[in-house]
C-alpha cells in the first residue's frame, strides 16, 4: 500500500465515479469519449474554431438537440427546453479553443494539427456540457437550459463576444467547469468568493537622453530608471496592498540599447498584474502608473504608461455557489467538495459572466493512480476521461436545482 492510501476513502470515491458513469448508456458513454478524442485531435486556436463548431453541432444533433445556433462567431448555443413554463433560464458553459502547444502525451488521439494542442482541457469542458446536455434531455431541469459552448477563452475575448450577442438573455444563473490535476477525479471545487485573478497587463517606457557609456553624466539614463522602477514595483504588493488578499506584480520583458558602451534614448518594461478582488485590482493598476511617473521624476526622465485590461477576478457568487455545492452533493456525496489550497492567480473570462448574473465556476479533478502529474499548459497534459462524466453529471444537476430553487 502506498504512503497515504486509505483503501475505504478511495473504494468510496470510486463508488461515486462510477456512479456517475452509470448515468450514461454505454452508447452514449462510447459517443462523449469519441467527442473528446475528436476535438483533442483536432485541436484549434482562439477565433480559429471552425472545426470544432462543426463537430459539436453534429454531436448535438445525434443527441437530438437540435434548437442549436451560431453565436460569437466560433461558438455556439444549444438549447434544452425546461419542464415548467416560466422557470428560471440556466447556462452551462464549456470553452472550446486549444493553445499553442506542442503535444507530448503519445495517446493514439494526441494532436494532428503541429504546434497546437488540448492543453488547458477544453476538450473536455466542451464536450462534459454535450454530456451535460444529455442527462437534461432523459431528465430535464424545471428551466431552459442553455449550453453555451465559447471560443477564445485563452486570449480572455469569448466571454464578452457571448454577452455582446445577446445568448445570455434572460438567464438566471450560469455554470462553469474547469479541469484541475490537482485533485482525483471524483472530487469538486465549488467555493463561493475569489476563484481566479484579474489578467492585466501593462507597457513602460521610460525616455531619457542617450549617450556615451563613458560620459554618463552627458545623459539622462532610461536604464537606471527602469531598474529603479522593476525593484519598486513589488512594494506594492509587499507594503500596498492587504497582506490577506493575493496579489502579483510581474515584470516580463525588459528591453534596452543594443551596445555595451552606449546609453540608449529609452528603456522599456511590460507585465502582468494580477489581483483577486476589484478594490485589489484598482490599487495595483493604479500603483503601477503613479510609480512609474514618480520614478521618472526622481530620475529625469518621461514615463509613457499603457494599461491594457484583462480580465476580471472571477468571484463566484454567494447563491449559485450554494446550488452548485447542492448539486455536487447530490451526485457525488458531500466527501466530494474540496477547497483550493492557495489561491489561484490565473486568468478566466467566465469572470465577465459572474459580474452580470448569478455564476458559480467549479473545479473537477482529473488526476488518478498511476498517471502523469503534469499540469495545464504543460506539452504532457493527459487528464481522466471519466472526470468526463462526473462533470457532466454535476453540472446537469446544478441546472436543474437552480432553475427549481426560484419562483415567481
Amino acid at each position: 500500500m502506498s504512503e497515504g492510501t486509505d483503501p475505504e476513502r478511495d473504494g468510496a470515491r470510486s463508488a461515486r465515479v462510477s456512479a456517475a458513469i452509470a448515468l450514461f448508456t454505454p452508447s452514449e458513454r462510447e459517443r462523449i469519449l469519441a467527442l473528446r478524442r475528436g476535438l483533442h485531435a483536432h485541436p484549434e486556436l482562439s477565433w480559429q474554431e471552425r472545426g470544432t463548431q462543426t463537430r459539436l453541432v453534429a454531436a448535438l444533433a445525434h443527441e437530438g438537440v437540435t434548437d442549436v445556433r451560431v453565436i460569437a462567431d466560433t461558438g455556439l448555443v444549444a438549447t434544452i427546453p425546461g419542464t415548467r413554463p416560466g422557470a428560471p433560464v440556466i447556462a452551462l458553459r464549456g470553452d472550446i479553443d486549444a493553445l499553442p502547444i506542442t503535444e507530448e502525451t503519445g495517446l493514439p488521439f494526441a494532436s494532428n494539427t503541429p504546434g497546437v494542442m488540448h492543453a488547458c482541457g477544453h476538450d473536455m469542458h466542451a464536450t462534459w456540457a454535450v454530456a451535460a446536455g444529455i442527462l437534461l434531455r432523459k431528465h430535464p431541469a424545471e428551466g431552459e437550459v442553455r449550453l453555451i459552448l465559447q471560443p477564445a477563452e485563452e486570449v480572455g475575448e469569448g466571454a464578452t463576444k457571448v454577452l455582446e450577442s445577446g445568448a445570455l438573455g434572460g438567464v438566471r444563473a450560469i455554470f462553469g467547469a474547469h479541469v484541475d490535476w490537482r485533485f482525483t477525479v471524483g472530487e469538486v471545487v465549488a467555493t463561493a468568493g475569489p476563484l481566479a485573478a484579474s489578467t492585466d497587463t501593462f507597457e513602460i517606457t521610460f525616455h531619457g537622453r542617450g549617450g556615451h557609456g563613458a560620459r554618463p553624466h552627458d545623459t539622462i539614463d532610461p536604464v537606471v530608471g527602469l531598474g529603479a522602477f522593476i525593484m519598486e514595483v513589488q512594494t506594492l504588493v509587499s507594503r500596498r496592498l492587504d497582506p490577506g488578499l493575493p496579489g502579483v506584480v510581474t515584470v516580463g520583458v525588459v528591453q534596452a540599447g543594443i551596445a555595451s558602451n552606449v546609453i540608449p534614448e529609452r528603456a522599456r518594461c511590460a507585465g502582468t498584474i494580477r489581483a483577486t478582488t476589484p478594490e485589489a485590482r484598482t490599487l495595483l493598476c493604479d500603483g503601477v502608473r503613479t510609480l512609474a511617473d514618480g520614478v521618472a521624476a526622481t530620475h529625469g526622465l518621461r514615463a509613457e504608461v499603457t494599461l491594457s485590461e484583462g480580465t476580471p477576478p472571477l468571484v463566484n457568487t454567494v447563491q449559485a455557489s450554494a446550488w452548485a455545492q447542492t448539486a455536487a452533493r447530490t451526485v457525488l456525496g458531500g466527501e466530494a467538495l474540496k477547497m483550493l489550497a492557495t489561491a489561484n492567480m490565473g486568468g478566466e473570462d467566465f469572470a465577465f459572466y459572474t459580474e452580470r448574473m448569478e455564476g458559480c465556476f467549479m473545479r473537477v479533478g482529473t488526476w488518478s493512480e498511476g498517471r502523469d502529474r503534469s499540469g495545464v499548459h504543460t506539452p504532457r497534459f493527459d487528464p481522466d476521461e471519466d472526470a468526463l462524466f462526473v462533470a457532466a453529471a454535476v453540472l446537469a444537476e446544478c441546472a436543474r436545482v437552480a432553475s427549481a430553487a426560484v419562483r415567481p
